[in-house]
Order: C-alpha cells, then sequence, then structure tokens
C-alpha cells in the first residue's frame, strides 16, 4: 500500500520542475502530475477539503500577455499635454468701443449683459484688460459669478494690446485726469453706478473717482492700492526705467522691475510656468513709448490726502473713503506695506483688508481665494448673487412682504441695476407683494438634517 504523504510529495516536485524547466525523460504532463497530486491528497481526510476550490489551470494566450506586460508598464497609457499658457485676447469674449474724452481716446471692452448691475475693472503697469483680467474672469468659479453683472475694462491710453505709439507733443493725462475719464465712459454708457476692481494703478485711480464721486460708486475691490506718493526710491527707480523705455525699448532692467512690482520675490521658485508667460508678454507684447509715459504719469502722483476719523461728529469734515472697500495683497507682493498704510486711513466699519498667503500676483495665483472673498463682500453689500451651484437642501427662506414696507435686510438700491436682497450662499429668495394690509415676514430656517434639529423664526412687522 503506498503512502499517501510521500505520493504528494513526489506530485508537488513533478509539478515545480515541470513548470520551470523542459524534462524530456517524465511522460506525464503538467496536467496529468496535477491530477495525481490531487488524487493522492483526496485520499488524505485532512487535506481533502483544501483541495476543493482548485481551478484547472489554463494557458495564457501570447497576445494576452503582451497587452498586460503593456498595461504593468504604462505602454498603452495615452499622454496628455496641457495646453501652453498664453495672454491672446479672446475676441469673442469682449465688445470693444473706443471713447472720445477730454484727455485723449480710451478703449473699453464691454463684457456681459449691459441691463445686469456694472462693475468696471482698472489694470496695473505694464498690463491692459486682457494680460490682466482675461484669466481671472475665466476661472471657473469667476466665470459664474461675473454672470451676475455687465464688465467694463477700461484701458489706460496707448496700454491696449497691439496699440500704436502716441504721437508726437501728446501730454499723457496724470492720474486725477485718468480718474476722470472715468465719468466719459459712464456717461457713454449710461451708468449710474459701478462696482470697482482695480489693481495696483487701477486701484489707486478708482479710489480717486470715488473720492470725487462716492455717490457713482456702491463698492470697490482693491488689490496692491498704494495712497501714498512715490519716495525717492520708487521715484529714482521709475525715472530710470522710463529713460530706457524711451531710448531703448523694454531693456532688461525695466523687465525686471516689472516682474518684481507684479509677482515679488521668490518668483522662479513659486511659479515658472507663470513667470515665463508674463516675461514674454513684456518682452514682446507692451509698447515701451506708451507704457513709459504711463510710468511717469503714477510716478508723480498725489497722496490721496484721507484720514481714518473715528468720531461721529468730526467724521463729515474730514476727507475719507465713503464707500465699501475690499482691500486685498499677497505676503510676497512687494505692495504689502502699502496696503497696510491704506487700511489705516479707511473707516474700519466700511473696509476690510485681507493678506493671502504664498502668492504674490495674487489674481493668477489665488483666484479661488479671491473669488471667494469678492463673491462674500458683495453679498455684504446687498448682491444676491445666481451661482451655477446648486442651492444647499439645508436652508429655506420665505420671505412675504407688502409694496409699502420696506425689509429691514435690504439695502437701498444705488446702482445701475436694481439690487436684489441678500439672504446667503445658496439660497434662493423669492418675494411676493400681499394684498393684505398686515407685513408678514416670515423666515423659515432648517438647520443641518443630520442633527435633526429644526428652528423656525417667526418676525412680525
Amino acid at each position: 500500500m503506498s503512502n499517501p504523504s510521500a505520493d504528494s510529495a513526489f506530485a508537488m516536485d513533478d509539478i515545480y520542475r515541470a513548470t520551470t524547466t523542459a524534462i524530456p525523460n517524465v511522460s506525464r504532463n503538467v496536467l496529468g502530475s496535477l491530477k495525481t497530486f490531487v488524487g493522492a491528497g483526496a485520499n488524505d481526510p485532512d487535506e481533502k477539503e483544501a483541495f476543493l476550490d482548485i481551478k484547472p489551470l489554463t494557458r495564457r494566450g501570447v497576445s494576452e500577455s503582451a497587452e498586460v506586460g503593456d498595461d504593468i508598464e504604462l505602454k498603452a497609457v495615452q499622454l496628455q499635454f496641457p495646453s501652453a499658457r498664453t495672454l491672446d485676447k479672446n475676441a469673442s469674449l469682449y465688445q470693444e468701443e473706443r471713447i472720445e474724452t477730454g484727455r485723449g481716446t480710451l478703449l473699453v471692452a464691454k463684457q456681459g449683459d449691459q441691463t445686469k448691475p456694472a462693475m468696471i475693472t482698472y489694470h496695473d503697469l505694464g498690463l491692459n484688460h486682457v494680460a490682466n483680467f482675461q484669466a481671472f474672469f475665466n476661472f471657473s468659479e469667476m466665470r459664474s459669478l461675473s454672470q451676475n453683472f455687465c464688465l467694463y475694462h477700461i484701458n489706460a491710453p496707448g496700454q491696449e494690446e497691439g496699440a500704436t505709439t502716441v504721437p508726437e507733443g501728446y501730454v499723457y493725462p496724470t492720474i486725477e485726469e485718468l480718474s476722470e475719464q472715468i465719468s466719459d465712459v459712464m456717461l457713454h454708457f449710461n451708468l449710474k453706478a459701478f462696482i470697482g476692481l482695480g489693481v495696483g494703478v487701477g486701484a489707486n485711480i478708482l479710489v480717486r473717482f470715488a473720492l470725487s464721486h462716492p455717490e457713482r460708486v456702491d463698492a470697490l475691490c482693491l488689490l496692491n492700492c498704494v495712497s501714498t506718493t512715490a519716495g525717492w526710491i520708487e521715484w529714482g527707480y521709475q525715472k530710470l526705467n522710463s529713460r530706457h523705455l524711451r531710448s531703448k525699448g523694454m531693456t532688461q532692467g525695466a523687465l525686471d522691475y516689472l516682474m518684481w512690482h507684479h509677482f515679488g520675490r521668490l518668483t522662479e521658485e513659486r511659479n515658472h510656468d507663470l513667470v515665463h508667460v508674463y516675461r514674454e508678454y513684456f518682452e514682446h507684447h507692451v509698447n515701451p513709448m506708451n507704457l513709459a509715459m504711463f510710468i511717469d504719469s503714477y510716478v508723480q502722483r498725489t497722496d490721496l490726502n484721507i484720514n481714518r476719523e473715528l468720531d461721529p461728529n468730526r467724521r463729515a469734515s474730514v476727507r475719507t473713503v465713503e464707500v465699501p472697500v475690499l482691500n486685498m495683497t499677497g505676503a510676497l507682493s512687494p505692495h504689502v506695506d502699502d496696503t497696510v498704510t491704506f487700511n489705516s486711513r479707511l473707516d474700519p466699519s466700511t473696509s476690510t483688508w485681507i493678506k493671502l498667503q504664498d502668492c504674490g500676483m495674487i489674481l493668477e495665483e489665488q483666484p479661488a481665494k479671491i473669488v471667494e472673498a469678492l463673491r462674500l463682500f458683495l453679498q455684504g453689500n446687498g448682491y444676491a448673487l445666481k451661482l451655477s451651484r446648486k442651492p444647499s437642501a439645508s436652508a429655506e427662506v420665505l420671505v412675504s412682504v407688502t409694496p409699502s414696507s420696506t425689509f429691514p435686510l435690504a439695502p437701498s438700491p444705488s446702482s445701475s441695476a436694481n439690487k436684489l436682497l441678500l439672504i446667503g450662499d445658496g439660497i434662493q429668495l423669492d418675494i411676493y407683494d400681499c394684498s393684505s394690509p398686515d407685513v408678514v415676514a416670515d423666515i423659515r430656517i432648517t438647520e443641518n438634517p443630520i442633527s435633526n434639529v429644526n428652528v423656525t423664526t417667526s418676525t412680525n412687522a
């Protein structure tokens, strides 16, 4: 009688040799060896259950094995290269118009439905509405936000894309005169008021207009705004850059200054591709003569002459920015101290200062954070924004008012289009006219459904 353990050992050894090396003297094939092994193990009651799930061996085709090998070596993966970042103008987005003003012609690019509230943008040194704002407004979250407004991108004289050199003897407008040109733009488009979005020089220009015409500005979102005159170092550096731009074109010194002005420090280490794109843009797409005139105008700017006055009795006699201001900068921007100084001269009850980390050119490097801050800022000033995302199901609001009543949360409209009543992010608000003489405002707020707590608040006027 044969020993089952010995037969199992022989069968296992036979399988190993048959599957690794050719054995010409062995007549049994692999399948036969496996049957012997299984049969020997089946005689042993302790090992019987171990072979119940054994499946027959199958051979893998050569082509199938090759496909598996390609997957393992990632040869079948299709590579996708991202499209190169450019600052080329997307002509389909804008409707450009040239507007005659008392100090020359301005190119204004209109984007959106003119019946919606107006938002005016103004660019920084060396840029225009394409290089400064196109990528930001094409950002997915900002695109849904900007659909609530009609955008008017103002370009300073001679700073638009493809601009020709200004004629001989042309006197470039001062910063004050550039701010007054906004009145001509508003008259051309029949705007009553607007929200301003300015960067650097553009921020300074928008503030000056708000100081002269506070009733025509609803709110300001300012990035890297400077409120003081140019210091000696800035004045000397800018004068040198202006001279080189006039005589030699875009020199390395002027290029380095523009990169520092927009990105601050650690530019190459932080965002190499973005820095390369803007360096190429400054070298090949900027008119040096026109930029030199713009720089001369900015370096000769006057102080805004604004002060913070907390005493309500003396506030009326102090020059200050009367409109709400969102004052923003990046932690790596060279203008951080300037924004701090500007913030110290603003009314704290109507202004907010934000510094974003790990960025210098915040519109390009941190667009998501800018959009979130801008959205909350606009909602705080009475604009209910329709976003692309679905409303939250955790909150429901129903407001019923009579035509003669004034809801306490609703601000008085002052923009070119009617403001909507603000309730909150993602909440749809419906206002119904009631024929009943009683004014009833019912606000039903449903808390997070996970907590199983429902809170109902009713307010009777």
